[in-house]
């Protein structure tokens, strides 16, 4: 992988840290986005990594898309473009078969609060904000705004946020479900190292096939939903880590697990 000039990647203890790092504000330039999709590119096939942590550098998680290179956008042909290659890059960190906690350390807002909802789960520091101001700029979201907030809140207070462009604090955000755990700045890192290192002590197999089940049920009816999360349960079955978890739960002992 070529260096990376916006992006650090750190593995510890089987946790990648991919850290935003684009001043003064991380926004989600071409350039920045390139830099996310090849870390994530890498990190999907480092079998170091079992869990990835996204943060940004400094105060800012991701304050947004570049305006300078919105300022440049004439067309919808044009418009369409950045819209779909955001959405791209974003979506391959929601499909990573990989668990990605989003670990949203300042304002969260446009296109880094877009890309905080691809991620699985989301740990914000209590003074964080989280918001899609696009509306104010004459824009609407465009990197998956209008899709997953509503998925994620219900479709009328994500209504309500789009068509404001109100911020919400972390707080708030965690009371719309939008985020798992709102956490003082001096528990921020440990809190999300912790659940991190938590989830990454169990079996990877266990690990994706949930991920495969969860995803794939999003969009599909119950029924579908059920008869998927069935055949992955199936799959799981033939492997050696469903074997050294029974067997150590019934031998009381902690699991083993190899990954296999």
């Amino acid at each position: 992988m070529a260096e990376l000039r916006h992006v650090h990647i750190s593995i510890e203890n089987k946790v990648a840290k991919l850290v935003v790092d684009h001043p003064p504000a991380n926004a989600l330039s071409d350039a920045v986005l390139a830099d996310i999709e090849a870390a994530i590119d890498s990190i999907a096939s480092d079998p170091a990594a079992k869990v990835v942590v996204i943060t940004g550098q400094g105060r800012f998680f991701i304050a947004g898309a570049d305006i300078n290179q919105l300022d440049t956008v004439k067309g919808a042909s044009a418009g369409e473009r950045l819209a779909s290659n955001g959405q791209r890059v974003l979506s391959k960190i929601e499909q990573l078969t990989k668990p990605v906690i989003c670990a949203i350390n300042g304002m969260a807002l446009g296109g880094g609060c877009e890309l905080a909802m691809a991620c699985h789960m989301r740990i914000a520091v209590d003074s964080a904000k989280l918001g899609q101001p696009e509306i104010n700029l004459g824009i609407i979201p465009g990197f998956g705004g209008t899709q997953r907030l509503m998925r994620i809140i219900g479709p009328s207070k994500a209504t309500e946020l789009i068509l404001t462009g109100d911020m919400l604090t972390a707080q708030e955000a965690y009371r719309l479900g939008l985020l798992n755990a709102v956490v003082p700045a001096d528990q921020f890192e440990g809190t999300v190292r912790a659940l991190a290192e938590k989830i990454a002590a169990k079996s990877m197999p266990a690990i994706r096939a949930s991920l495969r089940a969860i995803g794939g049920g999003l969009d599909a009816s119950l029924a579908a939903g059920l008869a998927l999360e069935a055949k992955i349960f199936g799959e799981i079955c033939e492997t050696k880590d469903k074997t050294e978890g029974i067997r150590a739960f019934l031998e009381k002992r902690q699991a083993n697990f190899m990954d296999m």
